[in-house]
């Protein structure tokens, strides 16, 4: 197994390539996709203010250009680029909504795998969903009253309707009509989820490039009007089984497996692993389930950090674990310290397995 970090649009810099490398990872997992771009992102995405931004509709792809030239300063500092995560709002929100511009939009997520695998990127990590992430709160939740993520679906208005304009909280359209999208039932997402895999699968495995797809966070029923796609692990298997292909496979996110109200965390790892159909994964810990639920420190929650790894050894998984997000620490760097604080506990774990 290799040990990575997980990086917003915004942090990658060459500051935060050195800190990677110096607290032991080897790998990075990166959004090119600026998710508070037009918006405070001190604002939570369940917020009175909709969304976390705003992303232009006629998003510019990006070209391999662009892509080899991150992956050389990456390189440049020892670092090995695994895969990006999520396709920008403004790349497919059609795809998702099953919009007028759908079959142009995934000529153009084609374009950005065959970019891509160019590049010479292995996975390209999606969530598909249309409430998206939604409905967190930050609160000292976590050890020594730390800043962590936390989601309580009494304190929201969980069927709150998503306006016109707007698909995973960031709005695409800011002209569009008053109204919202309306609500969008479970077999209508698969529909739509099964349109998209047919046609992008035959262009991964063309360019060398894998699918992983992450479980819904948090992984309600529905949310917001809109079904949510893999919100008990057993869904995953669905969606694996429905467009059979060696490049679709799963990011599979510990915390966000943990949170569902149904199935075991250590049973999927297991299966999913012994299919070798997990791709890379989100190692970080929570307490609770849906619809209450904090994340915590990697070595406080509920799930056995040292148990999921056995299992994931026994089964040979060689990729890559990152802390996709962690508790903040009082400090003037709250987020690295977070993130040298889970890096270190995941290092000194791997050396026991």
């Amino acid at each position: 197994m290799k040990l990575g970090l997980g990086l917003y649009r915004e942090l990658v810099t060459e500051e935060n390539f050195k800190f990677a490398r110096q607290a032991g990872a080897t790998h990075l997992v990166v959004h090119m996709t600026n998710y508070h771009r037009g918006k405070d992102p001190s604002l939570s995405s369940g917020s009175d203010t909709e969304g976390w931004g705003v992303t232009s509709g006629k998003g510019q792809l990006w070209d391999t250009e662009e892509l080899v030239d991150m992956k050389k300063a990456m390189n440049a500092h020892g670092l090995v680029w695994e895969a990006i995560e999520n396709f920008d709002p403004a790349f497919w929100y059609d795809v998702l909504l099953d919009g007028p511009e759908k079959k142009r939009q995934v000529e153009d997520i084609k374009q950005i795998i065959r970019n891509v695998g160019k590049a010479g990127i292995p996975f390209m990590g999606y969530n598909f969903s249309i409430a998206g992430v939604w409905g967190w709160t930050k609160a000292p939740a976590a050890r020594g009253g730390a800043m962590a993520v936390c989601f309580d679906a009494d304190k929201i208005d969980v069927d709150r309707p998503i306006p016109a304009g707007m698909v995973w909280n960031m709005i695409y359209d800011t002209e569009a009509d008053q109204g919202t999208i309306g609500p969008v039932g479970s077999e209508e997402l698969w529909q739509r989820v099964e349109f998209f895999l047919r046609e992008i699968l035959p262009v991964a495995e063309e360019n060398g490039v894998r699918l992983a797809a992450h479980p819904d966070d948090p992984p309600m029923p529905s949310l917001r009007q809109s079904a949510r796609l893999v919100n008990q692990p057993h869904k995953y298997q669905r969606l694996l089984d429905l467009v059979p292909s060696p490049a679709n496979g799963i990011d599979f996110c510990m915390g966000s497996v943990q949170e569902m109200s149904e199935g075991d965390l250590y049973e999927a790892l297991d299966t999913y692993s012994r299919q070798k159909k997990i791709f890379y994964g989100h190692f970080r810990n929570v307490k609770g389930k849906v619809p209450h639920y904090q994340e915590v420190f990697v070595d406080e929650g509920d799930i056995d950090m040292l148990k999921a790894l056995k299992i994931l050894a026994k089964n040979n998984f060689d990729g890559v674990l990152i802390p996709d997000h962690t508790p903040e620490m009082s400090c003037d760097a709250p987020w690295h310290a977070g993130m040298a604080h889970a890096l270190g506990y995941m290092r000194g774990l791997l050396t026991l397995i």
